[in-house]
């Protein structure tokens, strides 16, 4: 038993932050599960590095160029593929859990990011051109996108809530699939391969070690530099104690009954940027049940040598609070800076995928000269 499975016994779930070709067909992925990982995420930056970074894709490249196929359907053309590879490599874990774990996250562009309609339109096409049960379509947690989350989930789709940095964006998320949730229980999947209220899954993508190199900038210019390191951590925590507020109660339990499964929360972006930090903090520090933590390879290694096994997650949540309140004493719009972090977010996913696309027409157009 590793580690990862004994974090699979608190109740927590570990997904892979990395997907690409090599790791699908010479067996990675197989061996990552063996490990106790129950799922793969994916993000355009991701997919940048795995298609650009290497040759793996230069010959389905060659053969879909000289097809005439443009840049952006080469690229779906590619990613598609991986998705479906890594969803079926998954499969007996989501049987195994019933439909609760073995997830791969594919995301919806990010130029679209702030178009309602769009992103719902573009999360039915993926979900139903990739034709996997356990497929999760990533939407950012922007203001537009919540709308949807909440058409997404009643349509029957899983969704992967993702760039959510502060408590408000968490609670956005949580309300707009529990709307979702609702509609779906009345009214059923209303699109062809949709999935029932009682299969549906959703999470919500919080991110973490951003937080931190946010806010520590400003904390240096402070007397309280022994709250350097803290607040990322203490935004989850603050983020946990919502969950747990709203997926329990009589509310809630009435769609329980009816199957309705909890929105778990993720904690995503959990390697540290800072060297000064233990490398396995944030997985260490946000151990509770109905979780995910989604790591990077070094990562997914650190934690198997050196990390640590116990539940943590809901200790010290009125520190938390506490923490946070204390930003403003110092001037520190935390929602300002967290917002600020979303916008940077999607600007960088966006420009890694116009680069993608790039990429792929310039190898394309080798192909065909």
């Amino acid at each position: 038993m590793t580690k990862i499975h004994q974090l699979n016994e608190l109740g927590q779930s570990i997904w892979f932050d990395y997907i690409e070709r090599q790791l699908l067909r010479k067996g990675g992925l197989k061996a990552l599960i063996d490990k106790g990982i129950t799922g793969v995420t994916s993000n355009p930056s991701i997919f940048e590095k795995a298609i650009t970074s290497s040759a793996d894709y230069d010959e389905d490249i060659a053969i879909l160029a000289k097809q005439g196929n443009s840049a952006p359907a080469i690229y779906e053309a590619l990613a598609f593929s991986d998705i479906r590879e890594a969803a079926d490599c998954l499969k007996p874990v989501y049987e195994k859990t019933n439909g609760a774990d073995g997830f791969v996250s594919l995301e919806v562009s990010p130029e679209i990011a702030n178009d309602s309609a769009k992103t719902y339109q573009e999360g039915i096409r993926l979900f139903q051109t990739l034709d996997r049960p356990n497929v999760m379509i990533k939407v950012p947690a922007t203001q537009n996108g919540m709308d949807a989350v909440t058409r997404l989930i009643a349509a029957g789709v899983n969704v992967n809530v993702t760039l959510i940095f502060s408590v408000r964006h968490y609670v956005a998320s949580a309300q707009s699939y529990i709307k979702g949730i609702k509609q779906l229980i009345k009214q059923g999947p209303s699109i062809k391969g949709g999935l029932s209220a009682d299969r549906v899954s959703s999470v919500a993508s919080v991110f973490i070690s951003r937080t931190d190199s946010a806010i520590d900038r400003f904390l240096l210019e402070t007397d309280r530099t022994d709250l350097i390191g803290t607040m990322a951590i203490s935004v989850a925590k603050s983020a946990y104690a919502k969950f747990m507020q709203l997926f329990s109660g009589s509310d809630w339990n009435v769609l329980a009954k009816k199957g309705a499964k909890v929105q778990r929360p993720l904690w995503a972006s959990t390697s540290t940027k800072n060297p000064d930090f233990p490398d396995t903090m944030y997985v260490d520090e946000l151990i509770g049940p109905h979780t995910v933590n989604t790591l990077p390879p070094n990562t997914v290694d650190a934690f198997l040598d050196h990390g640590s096994v116990s539940e943590t997650l809901t200790a010290g949540l009125n520190l938390a609070d506490q923490r946070i309140q204390e930003l403003h004493l110092f001037g520190i719009d935390l929602d300002r800076v967290l917002q600020s972090l979303q916008d940077q977010g999607l600007d960088a996913f966006s420009k890694s995928f116009s680069s993608l696309l790039e990429s792929v027409s310039d190898k394309k157009e080798g192909y065909l000269n």
